[in-house]
């Protein structure tokens, strides 16, 4: 599902006299709330209504990016962290994963992101995507997978805000491969800790 499948959410405009010139936005519960000074006249209402609202939309682009895009990224992240070489034949939010931050396929080339990833800053997904391509060219988590990450210079960083969310959630992170003799998949995982 692209963005354009989403329905603009509703939007409520708060007045405040304490606000002098600065107008603001946020999303809140499905709606975006856009605070505006009381002095403004309807029509500026309206402009910075519209103004603020697509300024949420393409932010919401940048953090949620379509599955074509995302293939885009993917083709980037290959080439510059693992030479090119890493090239799979499709890459994809799938809502069903939920237990992994994402999966690969090695035999067919395939890679689902979960759509949990969405939304969360840039530098995570790309190491989710890096994570998943790798395992194209290194199906576990030994050595020779790891010595291909190694380039990604905010691997650790990536690594603790998925430890975080996990743990803030009550899950426990895994980079432990799952293999699956069947399909032979790969995935950055994790499930309820224990």
């Amino acid at each position: 599902m692209g963005t354009r499948d989403i329905e603009p959410p509703a939007v409520e405009v708060r007045r405040s006299r304490r606000r002098r010139r600065t107008v603001s936005a946020y999303r809140e519960g499905g709606r975006t709330i856009v605070l505006i000074p009381a002095r403004f006249t309807k029509a500026e209402e309206q402009q910075w209504v519209a103004t603020m609202v697509d300024r949420l939309a393409r932010g919401d682009r940048k953090r949620r990016p379509s599955d074509a895009q995302l293939k885009a990224r993917a083709a980037e992240l290959s080439q510059r962290f693992l030479g090119g070489v890493a090239r799979p034949t499709s890459i994809r939010w799938v809502a069903n994963q939920n237990s992994r931050w994402g999966s690969c396929t090695p035999a067919d080339g395939t890679i689902r992101i979960s759509t949990r990833v969405k939304g969360m800053p840039g530098y995570v997904l790309d190491y989710v995507i890096l994570h998943e391509l790798a395992h194209l060219l290194a199906p576990g988590h030994g050595p020779e997978f790891w010595s291909l990450l190694k380039a990604y210079p905010r691997l650790e960083r990536a690594r603790g805000y998925l430890e975080g969310v996990a743990a803030t959630a009550g899950l426990e992170l895994s980079d432990g491969a799952v293999e699956d003799d069947e399909l032979g998949q790969a995935a950055l995982e994790f499930g309820p800790s224990d």
